[in-house]
């Protein structure tokens, strides 16, 4: 039953092999000469300004949030239409009324200005 298992623990042992051992060249073949643009910290080419732990709006997550859920979205159409032949009319109208409730949903949050961005 065990043997079963071999070719996915040869997959991962290799994939780990190759990660360290592109890591280990590029840590051993890299140049190593540090200077103080190299040092210092990275923000768009400037200087940072704030603290890193500063509060971001709300709207931001909100919209990240709508991001992920329409994603999924299409995350559930693809095998649907792969299989459309097999499931028929049913899951034809299933989908229809996952979509038509995803549509007034989108909607709503259209008509409170969930996606303005000032």
């Amino acid at each position: 039953m065990l043997e079963n298992y071999f070719p996915v623990l040869l997959f991962v042992a290799v994939g780990l092999a190759v990660g360290v051992i592109a890591m280990g060249m590029g840590f051993l073949l890299a140049p190593h000469r540090p200077d103080s643009a190299k040092l210092s910290p990275y923000e768009c080419g400037f200087e940072a300004f704030e603290d890193a732990r500063m509060k971001f709006d709300v709207r931001y997550y909100l919209v990240a949030i709508l991001f992920i859920l329409f994603d999924l979205e299409i995350a559930f159409l693809f095998p649907w239409a792969v299989v459309l032949e097999e499931i028929g009319l049913f899951g034809y109208v299933a989908m229809m009324i996952f979509l038509g409730i995803l549509v007034v949903g989108f909607i709503y949050e259209w008509k409170k200005g969930a996606l303005e961005w000032e």
